[in-house]
């Protein structure tokens, strides 16, 4: 990107600072700068006017030309081709030493006196303009004779040329730099004086009008001129587009190039009259979405081409267009890169660069820029008004406060300068007084600010990295034996080593799972779908590790094994999707497989063995009866609690669902691991002391739970009561209805050996409170 200092004094004031300066700051704030190249004018080459051009005599193409040059009249011989009198020009006087190293003097060329020369803007150092001299004109400033050329800023200039990155097409514009620069020196952009009155020409709605019937992020805006005559374009802007590079050959494209270059829009040009069949046609534009997500424009079912893209050459303008409608746009860069970048057919020219980038959406104020050179131009004739359709889209607003920004930066900003800042580039500020927060309204030029890392970024890069005071690094190792994420590695590790030494073998399956087998089993599926599952049978998201647990038992069965413990630890997903962590495990068949040390004749797995295996491998638990839970068998099954805290299920698979799969007798338990209760083991005194136990059998009801009678006899708190477990059950037509049940008490004091008298008071305080509360005598 090439800019030249005297072209951004147009829109920032610079004059106060030196190229040298305005390159360190570019830098400073992101715009790398690749090259700075000054130029000047000789001295002694200055303002002429030629007063009279007639042919040399003794020459064919040689011309000799009275110049005024303020002081004085002198007579020069020239051959350009297109010197003629009433033209201003740059002339060279005696003694001025030209780039080329070549000296003016008084000379004689085919017997004529010479006393000078006129220039051509080569000649000068300057890019190529024309095949003759340079013809000077008021847009270089006011022209006095005699004046010397190097007192103009247009020829007294530096170009400086700037690396971008991708990201950063809002400066891809003289104006995109000018407000960066004004964000970095703290200066205002110029305001734009108010444009010649409108009411005396003709409407643009009397021969053009637009319409859109789709949402569009997009917007296109138009105008349109008329030519009287052949169409000239003034030095100032000759030069410039030189300097840039730019190749157009219409005058009004070159325009449009200009304007490109100076605003960042994207401008193109139609001719009117090849689609309008008589001049008093209203023609409509219409603006449709394409299939690869691009906007197409259209008039009478003919594509004109894409907004940003290309454009046909059916309606491009040249020597004979009259009446000429200018097309300015912006169309969100994503949308251009999807649509022109990946398809290789795709048609596309020069504007795709800019678009691809992220053009200026800004439309009207570059119609304006643009409105101003055709009203100051004698031969054009601007249509009033402009026909848009503008863009239907949502600024990202993003919300930080200045805490934050200054821990991302590592110094403390403050929030007039956060503010200052942002509203230079562009930003639309509001804030929230009570919370400090400050909202961020992100100009559409600016598509790569996205969150307050971005803003965070955009404030360093002003503010300047160097200004920001450095700080040692603390470079110190935090212990890591309390991190979260740790404890519950080593947490995992231990449960998975306890239920291995248990006899359980651990499985690993699939986060997926059979969606008919987890509805059979009462689970509800999660809503978060996959679109690309592994094949049908691992299409949803587990809910439960205990069907994997079930198919793997299944197979294990049916390769001739008689005892199968297996637990897995692994993620789930409830129907909400939110993901938590489990612990199950399973045991079905024998309690052991059959060797010579069981008699080869191991008895079945039951729910209090298994339940005695959970506990051994997690910790003491509690069992809560329960029959809420479908797949298991309702006479089987409870709920387990940790510390009066509920962390899983325990219970046999129900027969039905057993038979179905052809297993035998299975228990299965799932735990809530975030819910397990790991804490250290603490030792405990034990009593030097003998131990007595007493049996106590008692009728009770059938229909009576046990956890009745151990809440009776807990209730008592007997200190030296240790255990006390159901031992025998025993039922007999002669009870009536009822059972006899022994249970086995242990006591022990830890200060000294109990006496008979003592344990059969205890014992008749227990039968007491059993009789009194429940109802309970001895058999």
């Amino acid at each position: 990107m090439i800019i030249s200092k005297n072209w951004l004094n147009e829109f920032i004031d610079l004059s106060h600072l030196s190229a040298e300066a305005v390159c360190k700051k570019l830098n400073e704030i992101g715009l790398e700068v690749d090259s700075l190249n000054k130029f000047s004018i000789p001295n002694h080459v200055v303002v002429g006017k030629v007063l009279s051009c007639v042919d040399h005599e003794n020459s064919d193409h040689l011309h000799v030309c009275e110049v005024d040059v303020g002081s004085e009249v002198l007579q020069i011989v020239c051959g350009a081709p297109n010197v003629a009198a009433g033209q201003f020009v740059a002339c060279a006087l005696i003694g001025a030493i030209m780039p080329s190293g070549l000296e003016i003097k008084a000379a004689k060329l085919r017997g004529v006196a010479s006393s000078g020369m006129l220039c051509s803007s080569t000649e000068l150092g300057l890019p190529k303009l024309n095949n003759g001299i340079m013809l000077l004109d008021d847009s270089i400033g006011e022209l006095v004779l005699g004046r010397e050329l190097k007192e103009y800023p247009i020829f007294n200039d530096e170009l400086i040329e700037i690396e971008l990155t991708p990201n950063r097409g809002d400066c891809l514009s003289i104006h995109g730099v000018a407000r960066d620069l004004s964000a970095g020196f703290d200066l205002p952009l110029k305001e734009r004086e108010p444009r010649e009155d409108e009411e005396k020409l003709l409407g643009i709605g009397r021969i053009i009008s637009i319409r859109c019937e789709d949402k569009i992020e997009a917007s296109v805006a138009y105008k349109a001129i008329e030519l009287k005559e052949e169409l000239s374009l003034n030095l100032k802007t000759e030069l410039r587009l030189a300097y840039t590079e730019q190749t157009k050959e219409h005058p009004v494209e070159k325009i449009l190039s200009y304007m490109t270059y100076s605003t960042g829009v994207i401008f193109r040009a139609y001719d009117y009259e090849k689609l309008a069949t008589n001049k008093e046609e209203k023609i409509v534009i219409d603006i449709k979405v394409l299939n690869n997500g691009s906007y197409g424009v259209y008039f009478d079912s003919k594509c004109l081409g894409q907004l940003g893209i290309w454009q046909t050459k059916e309606a491009n303008i040249d020597n004979n267009s009259k009446i000429i409608i200018i097309e300015a746009s912006y169309v969100d860069p994503k949308i251009v890169s999807e649509a022109a970048l990946k398809d290789k057919e795709q048609p596309r020219d020069e504007a795709v660069y800019r678009s691809s980038r992220g053009s200026e959406p800004k439309l009207s104020m570059a119609m304006n820029f643009l409105f101003d050179i055709f009203a100051k131009n004698k031969h054009i004739t601007p249509y009033a008004g402009m026909q848009q359709i503008l863009l239907e889209k949502d600024q990202i607003i993003i919300s930080f406060n200045c805490t934050e920004l200054s821990n991302m930066i590592g110094a403390e900003i403050s929030r007039n300068d956060v503010v200052k800042i942002l509203k230079r580039l562009g930003f639309d500020i509001t804030f929230n007084t009570e919370q400090e927060h400050i909202y961020a309204k992100v100009p559409f030029y600016r598509h790569d600010i996205l969150n307050s890392h971005d803003i965070c970024e955009e404030i360093v890069r002003i503010i300047g990295i160097d200004n920001i005071p450095s700080k040692p690094l603390i470079f110190s190792e935090k212990s890591r034996i309390n991190n979260n994420t740790y404890i519950s590695y080593k947490n995992s590790k231990r449960l998975r080593h306890n239920a291995a030494a248990l006899g359980f073998f651990e499985c690993v399956h699939y986060v997926f799972d059979n969606a008919g087998e987890l509805d059979a089993l009462g689970f509800k599926p999660c809503k978060a779908q996959i679109l690309n599952p592994i094949n049908n049978e691992l299409a949803v998201l587990k809910p439960t590790l205990i069907n994997h647990l079930l198919n793997s038992c299944e197979r294990n069965i049916k390769n001739s094994k008689k005892s199968v413990k297996l637990f897995e630890f692994g993620d789930v997903f409830n129907e909400d999707g939110d993901q938590s962590a489990k612990f199950a495990f399973l045991a079905s068949g024998l309690k052991n497989e059959p060797t010579l040390l069981n008699g080869a004749k191991p008895s079945e797995i039951n729910f209090f063995d298994f339940a005695s295996l959970i506990q051994n491998s997690v910790g003491k638990i509690e069992l809560v009866k329960s029959d809420d839970i479908p797949f298991l068998s309702e006479f089987e099954q409870a709920k387990v609690y940790q510390n009066n805290e509920y962390i899983g299920y325990i219970g046999r698979v129900d027969l039905n669902l057993e038979l179905k799969r052809d297993l035998p007798k299975t228990y299965v338990c799932e735990l809530d691991f975030e819910r397990i209760k790991f804490e250290n083991r603490i030792a405990k005194t034990y009593s030097k002391f003998p131990s007595i136990s007493r049996d106590l059998s008692v009728i009770i009801d059938k229909d009576l739970e046990y956890l009745e009678i151990k809440n009776c006899i807990d209730e008592l708190k007997i200190g030296i009561l240790k255990e006390f477990l159901p031992v025998d059950i025993y039922e007999d037509k002669s009870l009536n209805a009822k059972v006899s049940l022994s249970i086995k008490f242990i006591f022990q004091d830890m200060q000294k050996t109990l006496e008979d008298e003592e344990i059969s008071a205890v014992m008749d305080q227990i039968l007491q409170a059993l009789n009194n509360k429940l109802g309970i005598g001895l058999r």
